[in-house]
């Protein structure tokens, strides 16, 4: 194949899920499904946070940006990979193809830094209770958000401006179901030394300091947790940080299953498929992780019941 600049690039082919074409329906409702509960899902939680006066505190503040970037995560790739089902037509634009790689790195990156400043405020309810309100202020939540925010789309633009100086074959196929950052390097006809280089340092910056944070913060708990050991500190602690805790562990768990315990070029279906998890499942079950064992989500939720039953 010729190499061509991304300008002649009119663009991609993307592969897909490696699926049977007679289970190509049966996929479809099923991830179909799983967009819309994932939709609805988070929608409920950030309408909730929004009505109920008792959700207004720095922690629901928190959880609904979180609703926000799963809901946009999973609307960036999952529109495409059904209609891709539904049609047959694998292609995508060159434009249409790095839009999606640059929301993509965007929303999840803000997952990301979101779960940190979520662990920040757990760390400070239950190592500083006293001192809560006074440290975990308004305008620090703000600050906190609008930084999240601000840093993923720098981070985005970094490598999407990267993405825009490679040239590509002529016929470029993407292995994937989506224009995923390294499947798409991957495909690139010309040196990607320098994406790679951005993409350990700068990406592995994003994916390690928040993370030291997350952990930072739960040693500390742990730490004061043991300082006077009970039944109901421990029993309080779990409560206040278990869905958290339960939400990093899926998050990391997956993200590191896709893009650094990665299978062989000689498996790229295994790692698609690992991929569908974080982007597809991980955002559909943060609702219900949050929701099933919180008393306050399940308040606000029977209250808005029965306001829609009387009306």
């Amino acid at each position: 194949m010729r190499p061509e600049n991304q300008s002649s690039v009119s663009e991609f082919l993307l592969l897909g899920l490696p699926i049977q074409p007679e289970q190509q329906a049966m996929f479809f409702a099923l991830f179909l499904s799983m967009y819309l509960t994932t939709v609805l899902g988070n929608l409920l939680i950030i309408l909730l946070i929004r009505v109920d006066p008792r959700l207004h505190t720095p922690m629901y503040f928190f959880l609904s940006h979180l609703a926000l970037s799963d809901i946009s995560l999973s609307s960036v790739t999952v529109p495409k990979m059904l209609m891709n089902l539904k049609t047959h037509h694998q292609s995508i634009s060159y434009v249409g193809c790095i839009s999606q790689m640059y929301f993509f790195i965007v929303f999840s990156c803000a997952d990301n830094l979101l779960l940190a400043v979520m662990a920040y405020d757990r760390y400070v309810a239950i190592c500083h209770p006293l001192h809560y309100t006074t440290i975990v202020r308004g305008e620090l939540c703000i600050f906190l958000v609008v930084g999240c925010w601000f840093f993923s789309c720098v981070h985005g633009l970094l490598h999407s401006l990267l993405m825009g100086h490679l040239s590509f074959c002529a016929v470029t196929i993407i292995p994937h179901f989506s224009c995923d950052l390294t499947a798409v390097l991957k495909s690139s006809c010309s040196d990607t030394s320098l994406n790679e280089l951005v993409i350990f340092t700068e990406g592995g910056l994003f994916f390690v300091v928040p993370l030291s944070g997350i952990l930072g913060s739960y040693i500390c708990m742990a730490v004061t947790i043991l300082r006077v050991l009970s039944i109901k500190r421990i029993s309080k602690a779990l409560s206040t940080c278990g869905s958290h805790l339960f939400v990093v562990s899926l998050y990391y768990g997956t993200l590191a299953g896709v893009y650094f315990f990665s299978s062989s070029g000689q498996s790229k279906d295994k790692d698609t498929i690992a991929s569908v998890m974080y982007m597809v499942v991980t955002p559909m079950l943060n609702p219900f992780i949050y929701s099933l064992r919180n008393k306050d989500i399940k308040c606000a939720f029977d209250g808005f019941a029965r306001a829609k039953n009387f009306s």
